[in-house]
């Protein structure tokens, strides 16, 4: 295809390394009899290499400059022309007789977004490899009592195993962008504790860090859950969000639970 212009609207940088794309290949390491689904495939860097290896891949794109191109190149691709946010993962484009792996080189301009989409999605996902800024990548993957851990080290690391696989450069991209990039790797949880509401616990780690520099006790009383007495709660208040362990997140929305919305 004649060259296509990246749009900053789509926060489009395309991947031109081939030592690069065959890296990430290697660590996505797909399979025959899986089923993929890419986000954002450009145009086909990844794509071409995924459809070597694996049984379906179902891409989303929303570029419509791209979609003739792609199609022509890549008969046995099913491609959808759709906004990855307004995707409805129910419907009859998306084979789910079996969990899908998800990649891609996500827009980084809406990363969170993306991430909370596939975390609504979790039970239909095996895996997810995606690029992604790498100072985002080190968020997800953060430990307690660091500068980096906040809502979406807590939210992924509860419900999946996160790891940082390898950085980039801004070299292998057209056009460059000004900051490093990583693929990150997110591996579903099957089974998580019965007794948690996966909205409470997002609500509840999202209350938490709604005042970061503050503690608990003043984020808490500043959040949706002002009027939850937690003079029971068996944490101590007087800690910052990010020196709670991912398990006292899980006593604390078993409180809220119980104390608040039992109660509501």
């Amino acid at each position: 295809m004649s060259k296509v212009v990246p749009l900053k609207q789509f926060g489009q940088n395309y991947l031109t390394d081939k030592n690069i794309i065959n890296k990430i290949i290697e660590t996505i390491n797909p399979a025959k009899d899986e089923n993929f689904l890419e986000i954002g495939p450009g145009q086909g860097a990844l794509t071409e290499k995924i459809l070597e290896r694996c049984g379906t891949l179902t891409a989303i794109e929303i570029d419509t400059r791209v979609i003739e191109d792609l199609s022509a190149r890549f008969g046995e691709l099913k491609l959808i022309n759709h906004d990855f946010l307004k995707f409805d993962f129910n419907s009859d484009n998306l084979d789910l007789s079996k969990k899908i792996r998800v990649a891609g080189n996500i827009p980084y301009n809406i990363t969170s977004p993306i991430l909370f989409k596939l975390i609504e999605q979790k039970d239909k996902i095996q895996d997810c490899h995606l690029m992604m800024q790498l100072e985002v990548a080190k968020r997800i993957t953060a430990v307690q009592n660091t500068k980096d851990y906040g809502i979406l080290a807590v939210i992924l690391n509860y419900i999946a195993d996160t790891k940082l696989c390898f950085k980039i450069s801004p070299n292998v991209f057209y056009p460059k962008p000004k900051v490093f990039s990583a693929i990150i790797k997110i591996d579903f949880k099957d089974k998580l504790p019965d007794q948690i509401k996966l909205e409470t616990f997002i609500k509840v780690v999202k209350a938490a860090f709604g005042n970061r520099r503050k503690t608990l006790k003043n984020s808490l009383s500043n959040s949706i859950f002002s009027t939850c007495d937690f003079a029971d709660l068996d944490i101590d208040l007087t800690k910052r969000a990010e020196n709670l362990t991912i398990e006292n997140y899980i006593t604390l929305t078993k409180y809220v639970q119980e104390r608040f919305y039992d109660k509501n």
